[in-house]
């Protein structure tokens, strides 16, 4: 295991600690080490989630460089590819 420094507001840590104290987790590690677990979670039912609805959708009636372009276009709505 690697050890890893982390700063937190004051606020943060009181809020770490008290999760202890209930006896929710043993130590801030822990308390951590749940949440990235959580995360990892959330994301991969978010990506199975895009995957279902993509496998429902069925074949494209547009052709390769059609579908490109839609997403260079969605992309580029979104703020995510500059020309």
């Amino acid at each position: 295991m690697v050890t890893m420094s982390v700063s937190l507001p004051e606020k943060m840590k009181e809020y770490i600690d008290a999760q202890i104290e209930a006896g929710d987790f043993t130590d801030p590690g822990d308390y951590l080490r749940d949440l990235v677990r959580r995360d990892q979670d959330r994301r991969l039912e978010e990506l199975r989630a895009i995957v279902d609805d993509a496998l429902e959708s069925g074949i494209s009636p547009m052709t390769f460089e059609e579908r490109i372009a839609e997403g260079d276009r969605i992309a580029r709505e979104r703020g995510l590819l500059n020309d």
